[in-house]
């Protein structure tokens, strides 16, 4: 597959998984807010907020390779 193939299916890939977590993250923390106390959810927003990242290193390593 050509890379410019590959960068733009990565895109699409990329913009499909941000708005899947982003609306899972979204409603667990909604619920975790109405049900537990602020110290609960500091550390679920925090993991939250940087986790999305990590998976997406393979993505980034495949849309980027030589072809």
């Amino acid at each position: 597959m050509r890379m410019r193939a590959r960068k733009a299916l990565g895109c699409f890939a990329l913009l499909a998984y941000l708005g899947v977590y982003a609306g899972v993250a979204a409603t667990f923390g909604a619920w975790l807010a109405t049900q537990t106390p602020w110290w609960v959810q500091l550390p679920y927003f925090v993991i939250a907020g940087f986790a999305w990242i990590l998976p997406l290193k393979p993505l980034f390593a495949w849309m980027n390779r030589g072809g």
